[in-house]
């Protein structure tokens, strides 16, 4: 792999990951799970929930959306390795919020993540999430 195709390809998954963030923020499931293999997973072992599959992932993400009264979720870059047509990497997150029962939610996590380039560009094959902080206080502020 030339250096040239491998400086495209952190670019394409990094944005591939940003695009992620963005789908949840702006409750733009279709966007979210086209983001994924037709197959991929996502994996939440803290819950614990699995989610395999489009179809299935499109449908719990936004029942799961409709608990919050609001959610943030800041993400920081990590490290991609890459390995020809897959790749690995990991994303830090930040995520706060209030659920519509009152309870708060602050965390700090991180996404590994198995990538796999398709004929339409780079794509998700699994999305585990690992909490590594959680903190249930209540929030102080509110949404606007």
């Amino acid at each position: 792999m030339s250096d040239l195709q491998a400086a495209a390809d952190r670019v394409e998954i990094a944005a591939l990951q940003a695009e992620f963030t963005d789908a949840g923020m702006m409750s733009d499931y279709d966007r979210l799970v086209s983001l994924f293999t037709p197959d991929g997973v996502m994996r939440w072992p803290h819950v614990p929930v699995e989610f395999m599959g489009q179809k299935a992932m499109r449908a719990s993400i936004e029942q799961m959306r409709s608990n919050w009264e609001f959610f943030v979720q800041h993400t920081h870059p990590g490290v991609i390795q890459l390995d020809g047509d897959t790749a690995v990497g990991r994303t830090y997150i930040e995520e706060f919020g209030r659920f519509r029962d009152g309870n708060s939610h602050l965390n700090y996590a991180l996404y590994h993540d198995r990538f796999a380039r398709t004929a339409d560009g780079w794509k998700f094959a699994e999305r585990v999430y690992e909490v590594r902080y959680m903190d249930t206080s209540p929030l102080a502020g509110s949404a606007p």
